[in-house]
C-alpha cells in the first residue's frame, strides 16, 4: 500500500513538471508577466519608412522574450510621430521619428517602461 502511494506522489510530480517545462516552451522563461495573456500591439498607422527622416538605435538592458519587446515597442508606440521595433537577439531597438527628438526623451520612455537603456545613437539619414 505503501508503495502504491509513493508511486501515486511521483507521477503527480512528473505530471507537474512536464506540465511546466510545456508551458515555458510555448510562453518563454520566468519573465515579464508570462502567466498573463499577452499585451496587445500597439501598431503604428503610418508605415511609411520615408516619413521618418530621424532613425535612433538603442542598446537595451533587461529584454528577455517577445513579450518584454512587446513592453518596448508598445511604450514608444504610444508617442505620436514614432515607430519603433525591438529585436531580441540584438537587445536593441530601432526607433523612426517624424522629428529630431532628444535621446534623453526616448530614454526616458523605454526606462519608464521597466528596461535600462543603455545607449541610444542617431543614425545618418
Amino acid at each position: 500500500m505503501g508503495t502504491f502511494f509513493v508511486t501515486l506522489i511521483l507521477l503527480l510530480v512528473a505530471a507537474l513538471a512536464v506540465k511546466s517545462i510545456v508551458h515555458r516552451i510555448r510562453h518563454g522563461s520566468a519573465c515579464c508577466g508570462e502567466r498573463d495573456a499577452p499585451e496587445k500591439k500597439i501598431k503604428v498607422a503610418d508605415k511609411n519608412k520615408e516619413n521618418y527622416p530621424y532613425t535612433y538605435i538603442m542598446s537595451v538592458d533587461g529584454m528577455h522574450c517577445s513579450n518584454c519587446t512587446r513592453h518596448v515597442e508598445n511604450a514608444l508606440n504610444k508617442t505620436e510621430g514614432i515607430w519603433a521595433t525591438a529585436s531580441l537577439e540584438k537587445k536593441s531597438v530601432t526607433i523612426r521619428s517624424k522629428k529630431q527628438l532628444e535621446k534623453t526623451v526616448l530614454e526616458k520612455i523605454v526606462s519608464t517602461s521597466g528596461y535600462t537603456p543603455l545607449s541610444t545613437v542617431l543614425q545618418d539619414s
